[in-house]
């Protein structure tokens, strides 16, 4: 999958998609990672990106022409994108789901914005999506460009080594994740679930879905209305209700 950034600080970007599995798919050419510096693609001499907004106010508006010509450039030299993604604070609510759908595209552009926006063409004329990662301001768009790019990214087969791993991912089937536990089965006074080293793989397996969803029940509970629940699901569901119901009325 082949991915280009569009910022005014690439090296921040780089340096932080080098490491972890999104670093080592890059260096094994899964993914095809390209960061492009938007003041490269300015026309004056002072290399300008912003300017005063029209009709006054505050702060300084990301100017048109470099973002324009930034992803006319990658669609000459790298291919025409499938998606230019601008991050900003009132863009769609990223999400798992959105995560999965871009995955299945071949080219993804991120456009990283900063100061007090981005001049509204940029959003009516070459983005095809606008993107936020939650209700809240950050200083420019480059976190949520990596969070948004590292997202996608480990859902293209071969990033992640254990794929099933991914597919049993919180949000990935509707849900958050069960309680995860490790070596040793003894830490100081805390012990692991015994039902976890009792080495009966179906009671393990109903014990995580039980905890999956009692998980979701108490932090997300609005999840449950879109997720894929079997007959099981529901039944334990119940059960957890009922045992909240009984609990509130001690």
């Amino acid at each position: 999958m082949k991915f280009d950034i569009v910022t005014i600080f690439p090296q921040m970007v780089k340096s932080a998609l080098a490491e972890g599995v999104v670093g080592r798919a890059i260096g094994r050419g899964v993914v095809n990672l390209a960061i492009h510096d938007l003041r490269d693609f300015t026309t004056d001499r002072h290399k300008v990106v912003d300017d005063m907004p029209f009709g006054g106010g505050p702060g300084m508006v990301m100017k048109p022409e470099p973002f324009f010509a930034a992803v006319e450039s990658i669609a000459r030299e790298r291919g025409r994108p499938e998606a230019v993604v601008l991050t900003t604070p009132d863009g769609t609510r990223f999400s798992h789901r959105e995560a999965e759908r871009l995955s299945k595209l071949s080219h993804v552009v991120v456009l990283c914005g900063r100061y007090e926006g981005v001049d509204d063409r940029v959003r009516q004329h070459l983005a095809t999506e606008e993107l936020s990662i939650g209700d809240y301001v950050l200083s420019g768009g480059e976190l949520p460009a990596l969070v948004i790019v590292d997202a996608i990214a480990r859902l293209v087969p071969e990033v992640v080594g254990d794929e099933e791993s991914v597919a049993r991912d919180s949000f990935a089937r509707g849900l958050l994740d069960y309680p995860q536990f490790t070596r040793p089965a003894t830490f100081r006074q805390y012990e692991v679930p015994p039902v976890l080293v009792s080495g009966n793989h179906g009671a393990i397996a109903r014990w995580r879905r039980r905890e999956a969803l009692a998980r979701t029940l108490e932090r997300r509970p609005e999840l449950l209305e879109t997720a894929a629940l079997d007959d099981e699901d529901r039944m334990l569901l119940n059960e957890l209700r009922e045992e909240l119901a009984q609990k509130g009325a001690m």
